[in-house]
């Protein structure tokens, strides 16, 4: 039997957040679309397969999630960011210092949310939106541009041509790297663990990096669990030492991770399982080939420090949306896709080079890189201009 040809607007190829919120921007603003990924989504952290990491979704992405429809069925479940307190941990003493949104905004600097709630809250979205297909357990298994369209194959052995092909199919993007393009890609040596705590003092909305040598330990509020407040964690850390605490007891752990926070929220419990991932930084040459762009972590990506990954992604799918809707009849045209290109890669090479400096400065070892750490941060936070500034530049706003 012939299987009939389908035409969309767009294909989207990745079902993580970026790729499901790339599905409801074009979806809301009148694109046929259709979006495939080999796994369905899960929503309930309790369940195998979830992911387990947060994301502090930063001013200019609330605004954005707000503005396609999405925020609204977030915003209940989402812990906001008002403060960020840095602890140095390396010496004798605990140093504090806080950075107040206060300082340049009557918002907070963001909101931090589970996956699993995001991923949630993208499903019932679509839901609404007639115009956008989601097929899970479906994936991308070839394409073939010309300059008119993209033909892409799915592993359903259904054809599908479209307009635009947008590529969110993670680090390791099999549509980029069939396209070939290249990337840059750095290893640090390390591997983020991440996690869920409950903890005896309230974090009062304050997301909190304690550092010493292997990389930080950052706390991120959560709303409260079982009548305790709780925040998120990402540790991140040489990969033996991680490992080594992988293969710990649920005691030890706890034992482990309130040592290594410094105790700034008490007794820490670990609530959820852990989840542990590589720490690489990655750049590719091109955002776009013929017919295609690439976006989230088929373009860039950043060690998890200051919330820039995902933010960084959303970014992308803003510029991607507007360039289409400014001119419709012409998406996935060469000119759009270089516009987008053009637009998006030199903010993502300086967040790629930015945070990957920040972490090797994090990760260093020794008493003079302890001191060096120290008198950075005194003079970040002493100078108030500079202060503001690099606390815009984290938001990207001006």
């Amino acid at each position: 039997m012939k299987l009939m040809a389908i035409y969309k607007d767009i294909i989207i190829s990745g079902g993580g957040i970026a790729g499901l919120t790339a599905a409801v921007a074009f979806g809301e603003a009148g694109f046929e679309v259709l979006c495939v990924d080999p796994t369905a989504p899960v929503t309930d952290r309790s369940h195998q397969g979830a992911d387990l990491r947060t994301t502090a979704y930063l001013q200019p992405a609330q605004a954005f999630l707000q503005k396609i429809g999405l925020w609204p069925l977030l915003a209940e479940r989402s812990a906001p960011l008002q403060i960020m307190r840095i602890v140095d941990a390396a010496g004798a003493a605990l140093v504090r210092k806080d950075f107040n949104a206060a300082d340049i905004s009557d918002a907070p600097f963001g909101w931090n949310l589970g996956n699993w709630d995001m991923r949630e809250g993208l499903l019932r979205r679509l839901d609404a939106l007639p115009n956008v297909e989601f097929q899970a357990g479906v994936s991308t298994t070839g394409s073939q541009t010309r300059s008119t369209e993209a033909r892409v194959t799915l592993s359903s052995s259904e054809h599908v041509f479209c307009k635009m092909l947008i590529a969110a199919d993670g680090r390791d993007s099999p549509i980029r790297r069939a396209a070939k393009v290249r990337t840059k890609r750095t290893d640090f040596g390390q591997l983020a663990l991440s996690f869920a705590v409950s903890h005896d003092i309230p974090h009062e909305n304050i997301s909190t990096e304690v550092h010493k040598a292997g990389g930080p330990f950052t706390l991120v509020p959560l709303p409260d669990f079982n009548g305790k407040p709780s925040s998120a964690v990402v540790w991140m850390d040489r990969i033996s030492a991680i490992k080594e605490m992988q293969s710990q007891s649920i005691e030890a752990f706890n034992a482990a991770i309130t040592d290594r926070s410094a105790g700034v929220l008490g007794q820490l419990e670990v609530i959820t399982a852990r989840m542990a991932w590589p720490i690489i930084s990655q750049l590719s040459d091109h955002f776009f080939a013929e017919r295609t762009a690439f976006i989230a972590e088929a373009a860039h990506v950043v060690p998890p420090i200051g919330a820039q990954g995902l933010n960084l992604s959303l970014g992308d799918i803003e510029a991607l949306l507007d360039l289409a809707k400014a001119a419709p009849a012409q998406i996935g045209e060469a000119d759009m896709l270089k516009r987008y290109h053009q637009a998006r890669r030199p903010i993502a090479q300086s967040r790629v080079l930015g945070v990957g400096a920040l972490n090797r400065a994090s990760k260093a070892e020794g008493p003079i890189a302890a001191k060096a750490r120290a008198l950075g941060l005194d003079a970040i936070h002493r100078i108030t201009p500079l202060r503001r500034q690099l606390m815009q530049l984290g938001l990207g706003i001006r």
